[in-house]
């Protein structure tokens, strides 16, 4: 049900916000208990390493109740030694037995040690393992894209563009719910749990330094302060909103946004036209579907086609975007295509082939 807002906005019921760290893909690593049945499996290795060591030299030992050193008197002394310094009612009294526990002994009480402090150990190690990723992936992060809301079209958007042969490292999903994000790292891409509408979220996902922003909310009006902030970061960026009510559609291009889609009027179209017919609507839709069947994309002018009609190209040309004009194929404004023209096609995908790196799929607005 569609909320007025004192703005004017088309509003939806709230969603939870939260801000979060930044949240990289990682490695699966092993389950809790098999960690912890690891170590005490190394742990007791080593006390029963320990045991047979000093059993071995039994009689360089002295024991202070005035009896040998028997199999169980190792290996209490091996527990005792291994866990604190020992209490002295046994010693070694030959210098094969202290030279044992200098050189075999006392490694062997560091292992046990590191391995009862293994689990702070391992916390403080991960945290700077963690920080030091991040640095250098901050570091490298350059003409990026950032997707905001990993929802169905957000998920659909990434799939889009990775299929134009946009690597996973380069895109960045934000989104206000936890889940979402670690659906997002598992499926190889950098997360930021927050609240798009804040700078600071934005600024852990380096939207200052990214090349295209898509914004595909649940919410119209977080769709709105999410452009705004977007566009205050980062000036140059390709920005393209997804919106479900057209009405909201000029605010978001008040607001900055270079193409706005609006999600319900587009479905609703797909199925007005697939209603008059079906055959049409398949083909509408094997067009936005990126990487099979027929592809609708944009590439410059190659020098062979410089002077040429749109009808001598080797694609088939449906528009020529001429500076910030988009011409249809057949404008007599056309003329001849110019060198700083860019035309809008369709090609035949090739299945698993991702497009050339100088096409990108045309946005739809």
């Amino acid at each position: 049900m569609k909320l007025p807002g004192r703005d004017g906005i088309a509003r939806r019921p709230d969603e939870h916000l939260v801000t979060r760290r930044v949240k990289l893909p990682r490695r699966i690593v092993e389950r809790p208990l098999r960690q912890v049945a690891k170590r005490l499996t190394v742990a007791l290795f080593v006390l029963v390493a320990t045991a047979l060591i000093v059993w071995a030299d039994r009689e360089g030992y002295n024991d202070s109740a005035g009896d040998g050193v028997d199999l169980l008197d190792s290996f209490y002394y091996a527990t005792v030694t291994l866990s604190t310094t020992g209490y002295g009612d046994i010693t070694p009294v030959s210098d094969s037995a202290r030279l044992t526990n200098i050189f075999l002994v006392t490694p062997l009480r560091v292992l046990f040690l590191i391995i009862l402090v293994g689990t702070t150990l391992e916390v403080l190690t991960e945290r700077t393992r963690e920080e030091w990723r991040q640095n250098r992936w901050r570091a490298a992060l350059r003409d990026h894209t950032v997707v905001i809301g990993f929802g169905t079209k957000g998920r659909s958007a990434i799939q889009t563009v990775c299929a134009t042969g946009l690597k996973k490292e380069q895109v960045v999903v934000v989104d206000p719910h936890p889940p979402a994000v670690d659906a997002a790292t598992a499926d190889g891409y950098a997360g930021v749990v927050g609240d798009a509408t804040r700078s600071e979220v934005l600024r852990r996902a380096e939207a200052q330094r990214a090349r295209q922003i898509i914004i595909a909310t649940q919410r119209d009006d977080t769709a709105v302060l999410a452009t705004l902030t977007a566009r205050r970061l980062n000036r140059a960026a390709k920005i393209v909103v997804a919106v479900r009510e057209e009405e909201n559609a000029p605010l978001l291009r008040q607001s900055g946004a270079d193409v706005v889609i609006t999600s319900a009027s587009a479905a609703g179209r797909l199925l007005g036209l697939s209603v008059l017919s079906p055959a049409a609507g398949m083909v509408m839709e094997d067009l936005i579907h990126q990487g099979s069947g027929l592809d609708l994309v944009e590439r410059p002018v190659t020098k062979a086609e410089v002077g040429r009609g749109v009808r001598e190209t080797d694609d088939l040309v449906v528009s020529v975007l001429r500076g910030h004009r988009v011409l249809g194929y057949d404008d007599p404004a056309v003329g001849t295509l110019q060198v700083t023209d860019r035309l809008i096609t369709i090609v035949r995908a090739s299945p698993g082939t991702p497009v050339a790196p100088h096409t990108r799929p045309l946005p739809q607005d």
